[in-house]
């Protein structure tokens, strides 16, 4: 069986770097690391991730909520965001995101496995829901 693909968005280097360093020693694949929404849209597209770990402040004009909306509509990889911000604005914006899980920092080894295997079990979920409905 192949590895959990992730793709990771963060624009803290050092931050960016321990999450690559906790996820691959859980067994999953690093496919790559973007410090801005554009980058990981177009990553997500390119890539095709199983899952995404994504910051909500990134570099340059977007941010990790409106890019987690575009990689959705694209490609419906799973969002799991990963912040220091909790305030009740941000939280309700990132509601209309759709992500999977929702992690504040500093996250725990534990914290990341179980946001990977939540994420996929609800994708798997949601395409079995999406395939019963095609019928």
């Amino acid at each position: 069986m192949e590895p959990t693909r992730i793709l990771i968005a963060e624009d803290e280097a050092i931050t960016a770097a321990a999450l690559k360093g906790e996820l691959i020693s859980l067994g999953y694949e690093v496919v790559g690391i973007t410090d801005t929404a554009e980058g990981v849209v177009q990553a997500a597209g390119e890539l095709l991730p199983d899952v995404i770990f994504m910051d909500i402040t990134l570099k340059g004009v977007l941010d990790g909520i409106t890019a987690a909306v575009a990689i959705r509509g694209r490609t419906g990889a799973p969002v799991v965001f990963l912040t220091a911000h909790a305030d009740e604005k941000t939280m309700k914006r990132s509601v209309f995101a759709g992500p999977f899980e929702y992690i504040l920092k500093p996250f725990t080894r534990k914290e990341l496995q179980n946001a990977v295997e939540v994420s996929l079990k609800k994708r798997k979920a949601e395409l079995e829901e999406r395939a019963v409905l095609a019928r």
